[in-house]
This record gives structure tokens, C-alpha cells and sequence, in this order.
């Protein structure tokens, strides 16, 4: 404290920091703390006329004014930029990392309460992330007496093994397996771990126990089906019964009276190609049993769970965010017939690869480009997802996970989106230095860590049907119907080629024809031939009034 002394005018007392206290001098601290002698405002003016004219007067207040300037800035400046390597990395905002550096946990919810409504437009924001009704739909696993009672008979035998080789990308192999399962369960045979097939695109020679948690699958099942890591040895010098033609769609009478007599008398038999060969529409309990395998038994493994759930508190560390998933590479235009939209050459490049590899088109080859993009066939490119979006009200400051692999054109074709939604992040942006390591050119273990993070965004949109798509949208309709937009493109993209459309109608048109697309609640029977595992009502789930089973 410093005080003045033998003043004769009221005293005065400051606070001052012992650093800066003792930086001065006696005489220094007497001068601040004694009022000095009014002038009159001549002199003032006078003073400050000369002062003026001295070069080092105006070099000092340019310095002050530079240096304001600069801290403004610094105070103001967001560090999330477009395609960063670390988006959760804030300026402003602490940084909480774990004791082992590797994650950025989810600040608190005053971050989040001060973002949204930034711009004034809380109720738009608050509108795109509202979530659907579920109407009280839960998870609802009850199987019948008749199934828990065979289920006994069914673990203890020894004589019947099932082997299986599954093909494709993560989530083709993963459908497959939910089939397999089932068809274990017809037959009444143990089913080995399957074997997937590496993977020709790719070159993916992961096994069953690098992508899923092979320990939980066979706790979880084990009053379903016995799960065994390979043929026991009194087997092995058993030449297993191939079979390579199962028709598309067969019930379970087919496999039944097809494949059970043979499994009596060889003991083991081998399937392959099982995509789309068991029919969708099975006895309830069967049902259930693939709901069991999709929603509760096949758990990623815990190094891919465990990343991808901190990409996950990254993406939502200052709100929500919604996740997309861009079809936009090479090989997906190549095969929907369809053209990128970018440059004449990329243009050229899809149809010359069609030209060679006629194979690979998958379907109505007939159709022109033209057709099937009205058809709503084609895929949406970055310019058509960032109309949508805007469409369906989504904010500007929307934080936004792509998943999928790099468009045709790089990250040029990307910019459309960019530009519209800043806050652009896929997993390598997210990810510290050396967390991708332990996966790098393993296709399946990357594309299980873009469905984490997918599957647990606030509001979730494919660019076109797919495998995984539709594996997220059963996988959130069974978690209590999270958001999930289904673009209508059969009927929108008309809208999208008509320029002379005002934005406002555009707009109004667009939500409207997407109201009953967010996730609501769909029965699986009002259509033939729903997967149950896109559409567990009625099967999987029941409203809150009727019981479940704890599974």
C-alpha cells in the first residue's frame, strides 16, 4: 500500500503490485498519488499542440492502437479450420486432454449453450437438431418358449459345424455374418468364426477378431448358437460340404429340408456368398436373433471402439454435429452409371472405366445418365448435399464428419460443401499424430471407426443407399429413432434443376418433401422384404406399455 505523507488535501490510497511498486521511485509514487495543479485549458491546449508536433508522440499512440488491434484479434480468433489436423484443439476454451495426452474430452455445456443461437437463428438451429418422435418405442427382445426350449438342446450338441467365408466391404461382411448366425440356428450346428475373405479393391486381410470383439459375440449368443474359434480335432480330417449356389431370398424351411441332412451325416458344411441369400422375411424369433446378432453381439474391437468414441467426444466437444457419408469415390460412380458432376474430364474418366469393366455396372444398364439421375439412382454430389442441407435449415456453423473414402477429383470436389459449412472434419483431421498408425491400409477397421462416429452424431445423411447406410439406420432406429435424413432425390432433384425457383420456395419445398424422412418410426411390414435389422419394428421393438427382455 502506498500512501502519501505531510499533504495538507484529503489523502488517497491505491493498490499497487509489489513489481510494479518497486519498480518505481520514491518520487514516482508521490507524483501519482498527489492530485496535480489544475491549468487552465490554454495551457491544456498548448501542451497538447506541442506535443503533436514531436515525432514521438505519434509513434507511441500508432504503437497503442497496433497493439489493441492485435489483442482484439487474438481474443476473437477461432483456430477450427476447414480440413485441420487438430479441430478440438481451442483457442478461448480450456484444453482437457486425458493423463496420456491421446484424447480431447467434451467440454461443458456453457460452451455449447454460448454457440448455439450465435447468429440470432436459435430456433432454426434448434428445429435441424431436433430429434423425431420415437413414440415410445424401446428395444424389445422376447423370444418364445418354443426357442429358449430348443435353444438348450441346440448349445450342447457336438456334432454339427457351420463354416462360413463372407466377401466385400466391413459392412457387406457384416450383414453376412447376422445371415450366418441365423443359419446356424436353422440348422442347429455350432458356427466357426467366420472367415473373411480378403478383400480384391482393398487388399484388407483383417480376420473376424481384428474388427469385432470376438469374446463379447460369443458371450452374448451363447444361448442362441455355440460360437467356436475353429473346428475342434475330431473334425479335421472331415472334408467339409461345399455349397456355392444358394438362391437369393431362401426361407428356412429351404435351408431346413436343402442342407440339414447332409450336416447330420458329414458334420460339417461350407457356405460361401451369403449376401442376400436368406430371405428377409423369417419367423419372429429368427427375427429377433439377427437384431441380437447386429445390435448387441457384433461390438467393434476395443481399440477400434475406443478410438472412434474419442473422434466421436472430439466432433462433440463444442455442440452437436451431423455426420455424412459421402459416396463420392471412383469406383462408386463407375458402378451407379452415373457421372461426378465436376469437370468433362473427370466425366471422361467414369465412362471410359465403364467402357472397360462393363461388369461392374451394377444395374439398368439400359438407363441413360440423364434417367437415372431423375430416377433418384445416382449418387448426390457435394454442391447437391450442401443444397439439401441449407434446405433442411442446417446452420452454417453445423460441425460436420464425413465419412467414406476420397472423392474422385480429391478435395476439390469437396468444396462446395467447404464453403457452405466451414466446420469440415473426416477422421484424419480429427485423429493426434500416430492414432490412425495401428489401422492404416486396413479399409474394414477404417470404415468401422467412420460408423462410430456416425452412428453416435446427432443427425445422421447418407449421399446414396448403401451398406452402411442402412446398417446406421437400423442401428438408430433400435437406440430410440436418432435423426437420420433420407434424401428424396426422386422427387427433390427436379426442383434442384429448376434455376428460376426462388430460394425461400425451394426451401419450403424441400423440408416438406423430407417431414416424414428424419428417422420416424416405419412398421418392417408395411413393405415385403424390409431387413429387420433396417427396420426393427415390429419384431425387435415395442412400445413402452409391453415389457422387454434384458439381453
Amino acid at each position: 500500500m502506498a500512501k502519501s505523507k505531510n499533504h495538507p488535501h484529503k489523502l488517497s490510497f491505491i493498490s499497487v503490485p509489489s513489481q510494479i511498486g518497486n519498480s518505481f521511485s520514491a518520487s514516482s509514487l508521490q507524483s501519482l498519488l498527489l492530485s496535480p495543479p489544475k491549468k487552465s485549458s490554454k495551457n491544456n491546449a498548448s501542451k497538447f499542440f506541442n506535443n503533436s508536433r514531436n515525432p514521438r508522440f505519434w509513434a507511441a499512440l500508432i504503437f497503442l492502437f497496433a497493439l489493441f488491434g492485435m489483442l482484439k484479434l487474438g481474443f476473437n480468433l477461432d483456430p477450427l479450420h476447414p480440413l485441420s489436423q487438430s479441430p478440438c484443439l481451442m483457442g478461448r476454451e480450456a484444453q482437457v486432454l486425458t493423463n496420456k495426452g491421446s484424447s480431447v474430452l467434451p467440454l461443458g455445456s456453457e460452451i455449447r449453450a454460448q454457440e448455439v443461437g450465435e447468429d440470432g437463428e436459435e430456433g432454426e438451429e434448434a428445429e435441424f437438431w431436433k430429434q423425431p418422435d420415437g413414440l415410445g418405442y424401446r428395444p424389445c427382445l422376447v423370444f418364445s418358449r418354443d426357442y429358449r426350449r430348443y435353444s438348450a438342446e441346440i448349445v450342447k450338441d457336438r456334432t454339427k459345424y457351420l463354416m462360413v467365408v463372407v466377401s466385400g466391404g466391413m459392412n457387406q461382411q457384416r450383414n453376412q455374418i447376422i445371415d450366418a448366425v441365423v443359419i446356424a440356428r436353422i440348422l442347429g450346428a455350432a458356427l466357426v468364426v467366420p472367415i473373411l475373405q480378403v478383400n480384391v479393391i482393398w487388399g484388407d486381410e483383417s480376420e473376424f477378431s481384428d474388427i469385432f470383439d470376438l469374446h463379447h459375440f460369443k458371450n452374448v449368443l451363447a444361448d442362441d448358437v455355440r460360437i467356436v474359434s475353429s473346428l475342434p480335432s475330431t473334425h479335421l480330417v472331415s472334408r467339409p460340404v461345399e455349397e456355392r449356389r444358394t438362391p437369393l431370398h431362401v426361407s428356412a424351411r429351404w435351408i431346413r429340408e436343402r442342407y440339414h441332412k447332409r450336416l447330420s451325416k458329414d458334420h460339417v458344411l461350407l457356405l460361401r456368398g451369403l449376401d442376400s441369400r436368406l430371405s428377409k422375411d423369417l419367423p419372429s424369433d429368427l427375427q429377433k436373433l439377427r437384431c441380437k446378432v447386429a445390435f448387441h453381439a457384433l461390438r467393434f474391437a476395443p481399440p477400434i471402439l475406443d478410438l472412434g468414441n474419442k473422434l466421436a467426444e472430439r466432433m462433440r466437444s463444442k455442440g452437436p454435429y451431423l455426420a455424412l457419408h459421402l459416396r463420392m469415390e471412383k469406383d462408386v460412380w463407375v458402378r451407379t452409371g452415373c457421372l461426378p458432376g465436376l469437370t468433362h474430364e473427370y466425366d471422361e474418366i467414369v465412362q471410359n472405366e465403364r467402357k472397360l469393366r462393363p461388369e461392374l455396372l451394377t444395374a439398368r444398364s439400359n438407363m441413360t445418365y440423364h434417367d437415372r439421375k431423375l430416377a433418384g439412382l445416382c449418387p448426390l454430389n457435394a454442391l447437391e448435399v450442401s443444397r439439401l442441407l441449407k434446405a433442411l435449415g442446417a446452420p452454417r456453423n453445423s460441425r460436420i464428419y464425413w465419412a467414406g473414402g476420397l472423392p474422385l477429383g480429391g478435395k476439390e470436389a469437396l468444396l462446395p460443401l467447404v464453403r457452405e459449412f466451414p466446420h469440415f472434419y473426416n477422421k484424419n483431421d480429427l485423429a493426434l499424430t500416430g492414432e490412425l498408425e495401428p489401422f492404416a491400409k486396413k479399409a474394414s477397421l477404417l470404415a468401422a471407426i467412420d460408423y462410430i462416429v456416425s452412428e453416435n452424431s446427432d443427425v445422421f445423411m447418407p449421399s446414396h443407399g448403401g451398406n452402411m447406410g442402412h446398417a446406421i439406420q437400423g442401428h438408430r432406429a433400435y437406440a430410440g429413432h436418432k435423426k437420420y435424413i433420407t434424401p428424396n432425390k426422386r422427387q427433390m432433384l427436379s426442383y434442384f434443376l429448376n434455376s428460376s425457383l426462388p430460394e425461400f420456395e425451394f426451401n419450403k419445398i424441400i423440408r416438406d418433401l423430407h417431414q416424414d424422412s428424419l428417422g420416424q418410426p416405419e412398421l418392417r411390414t408395411s413393405k415385403a422384404g424390409r431387413d429387420v435389422t433396417k427396420y426393427p419394428i415390429p419384431e425387435c421393438m415395442c412400445s413402452d406399455s409391453t415389457p422387454r427382455s434384458v439381453t
